[in-house]
């Protein structure tokens, strides 16, 4: 499987993107699982349809971010700026939110 980049990270599952700027970046679809998104900015980001199963998302801005039918199950949303975020027809069973 090829990985996609996008604003110079590698997009894919297990990644490192910790801190990472993904700001309005277009992620509808990607597969982020178990992928480190500590502090990530993926603020007004589409995500839609994304695999973010058990990714740690601790203390990321997710504000506004287009979450439409992802998976975030078992993810780590502790810290996490949801505000404005569309969760419609998410899958967030097991998610772990402080």
């Amino acid at each position: 499987m090829e990985a996609t980049i996008i604003n110079g990270y590698e997009i894919k599952p297990g990644a490192d993107l910790s801190g990472a700027y993904l700001y309005r970046a277009n992620l509808r679809g990607a597969n982020l699982s178990g992928a480190d998104l500590r502090a990530t900015d993926l603020s007004y980001a589409d995500l839609r349809g994304a695999d973010l199963n058990g990714a740690n998302l601790y203390r990321a801005n997710l504000r506004g971010a287009n979450l439409y039918r992802a998976n975030l199950r078992g993810a780590n949303l502790s810290g996490a700026n949801l505000s404005g975020a569309n969760l419609r027809g998410a899958n967030l069973t097991g998610v772990k939110k402080v």
